[in-house]
């Protein structure tokens, strides 16, 4: 049935991309992709387990495009429960519709497809996928996603020689379905198994380069619940590009990439012809974690030598410092032709104020995680949905405060109120022991300061308001603070989330409304025609006929 159901869908598939392609001359230029996500066997740490695959492959496969490229991408669901993907630093521009979370979209049903139309509007950098349902993220489903500047903007260094996507982060031995059934019985998860570098265990992924060539390597953290250490025996490394913002261009032995976090580095095989170790390890873990992968050189005259180099474990101030030097490249221009320093973040004036606290209460004699008190749940209907047909009791503006309560958690599908072109200061506290990481999806923000203790407003005098990063997630350490500033120029239902995963489905999340009163096609695009609609939004029509 699931066969038929593919065919049919593939010959529909079909027709709709000869009509696309005959209806884009002039327009930016259009990918296609089909894929098909199933079960199947996978080993990573040497314990075969169900993995999910997308066209056979764990990783998946990359995407490759350039700035404001169209993707059409056709989605297969061959599972035999629901299924989304999400797009980790893909802004969406207007279009929350394609964000591939259960506060936006209908999760696709076993046998069925949906066809996400996206494009990378104004963006350059080096991103992931990711399936967001449940703890599907822990039996694989991602893969990388990279997008190139178009080739009459200049980018701030010659041409490498190769460009690598490296998929790094943590792993455990247990099966999706028993890390969630973990979650739902009130308990957290345990510590994770091991470490992966691109869907293997350590010395599983050979990287090769010519001796004397520079090479780009595209780092993400697709784990669910450790910051890593990257580094490469003997090499230095030269960072690049964080999450689309061309950096100054910094020399590092070692990065510390926090959950969700991504970057680029520039590395010479400038060293004697042989292999080297590729090394990732745990970070603020009491037992650390460390797999590796061969940097092989074309002509190498020797296996690896020695043992794979140490890295920092739990040194704070030394992350702290090092993330402090992340700075824009001024003089740089990103996926525009103008410099990233053009737009001085540093001189205008924030409209509001929002400060948000996690925590990690019990809620009915069972662990969860919240936000100002609150520990999100879903709605029976995605919010974006319910926000688009005026269905009531779905959930309600200001159900979460924009600062801190004191107050006990509690549950609730929690969403926050967000004027279009507002220019908002956002302060992650954590007054907790362990790292956090954050993500806000369809927004790009400027990481002004960072600090131990508590923020008050006098921490605004030790913020950078000149030269910054600009990125879409961002870590805030143990019993820390890390501010920023965010333009609102996105509208939308946007999820903000914790970028652990196990803490993000056990409710540190909230969803932003930024709303824009004009209901015109030049700040959101329409509800997409083929929308899945479910809970109380099934049976409605998209579109009039």
């Amino acid at each position: 049935m699931v066969d038929e159901c593919y065919n049919k869908s593939m010959w529909s598939f079909t027709l709709v991309v000869l009509l696309l392609v005959s209806g884009t001359i002039g327009e930016d230029p259009y990918r296609f992709y089909t894929w098909n996500v199933t079960y199947g066997d996978i080993y990573p740490l040497g314990v075969k387990q169900q993995g999910i695959l997308i066209n056979g492959k764990f990783p998946g496969p990359q995407i490759e495009s350039v700035t404001n490229d169209n993707f059409i991408i056709s989605v297969f669901n061959s599972l035999d429960e629901p299924f989304l993907l999400s797009w980790n630093g893909v802004q969406q521009r207007r279009n929350s519709w394609q964000d591939g979370v259960y506060g936006t979209n209908c999760p696709i049903p076993p046998g069925k497809n949906f066809t996400y139309e996206l494009q990378v509007k104004d963006q350059i950098g080096s991103y992931f996928y990711f399936p967001s349902l449940g703890m599907h993220k822990a039996a694989g489903g991602f893969g990388g996603f990279k997008i190139a500047s178009r080739s009459v903007i200049p980018v701030p260094f010659p041409p490498p020689a190769g460009d690598f996507t490296i998929l790094a982060g943590d792993w455990f031995k247990k099966n999706h379905t028993d890390l969630k059934a973990i979650l739902d019985g009130g308990s957290d998860l345990p510590f994770p198994d091991g470490l992966l570098i691109n869907g293997r265990g350590s010395n599983g992924y050979t990287f090769t380069v010519d001796q004397g060539k520079t090479y780009r390597l595209r780092i993400s953290n697709v784990g669910l619940t450790t910051s890593i250490n990257f580094r490469i025996q003997g090499h230095k490394m030269l960072l690049v590009e964080v999450e689309g913002t061309h950096s100054l261009q910094n020399t590092y032995d070692s990065l510390d990439i926090h959950l969700g976090q991504s970057c680029s580095v520039l590395v010479t095989a400038d060293q004697a012809e042989q292999d080297y170790f590729i090394v990732v390890s745990t970070r603020f873990t009491s037992q650390v974690l460390t797999t590796t992968s061969i940097l092989h050189y074309s002509n190498s005259a020797g296996s690896v030598s020695d043992s794979p180099t140490s890295g920092p474990t739990m040194q704070l101030d030394w992350s702290v410092e090092q993330a402090r030097s992340l700075r824009r490249n001024l003089t740089a221009s990103g996926p525009r032709p103008n410099p990233q320093g053009s737009y001085h973040y540093g001189l205008i004036n924030t409209t509001h104020t929002v400060r948000l606290q996690n925590s990690a209460p019990i809620i009915n004699g069972k662990q969860r995680y919240a936000v100002n008190s609150v520990s999100f749940i879903p709605a029976d209907t995605p919010l974006k949905l319910a926000d688009h047909f005026n269905i009531p009791g779905v959930f309600s503006l200001g159900s979460i405060s924009d600062n801190p309560t004191g107050g006990g958690a509690y549950l609730q599908t929690s969403v926050m109120a967000a004027d279009f072109r507002g220019y908002a200061e956002i302060v992650f506290e954590n007054p907790e022991d362990n790292v956090q990481s954050w993500h806000i999806d369809g927004h790009n923000f400027f990481v002004v300061g960072m600090d131990g203790g508590q923020w008050s407003p006098a921490s605004r005098l030790t913020y950078n308001l000149r030269d910054t990063i600009s990125r879409c997630t961002v870590q805030v350490y143990p019993e820390s603070w890390t501010a920023v500033y965010m333009p609102l120029d996105n509208v939308g239902m946007w999820n903000v989330r914790s970028e652990n995963w196990a803490r993000q489905y056990l409710g540190q999340q909230f969803y932003l409304r930024v709303y824009s009163p004009a209901n015109s096609w030049r700040d959101e695009y329409p509800i997409p025609t083929n929308a899945l609609l479910c809970g109380r939004a099934a049976g409605r029509l998209t579109r009039p006929v």
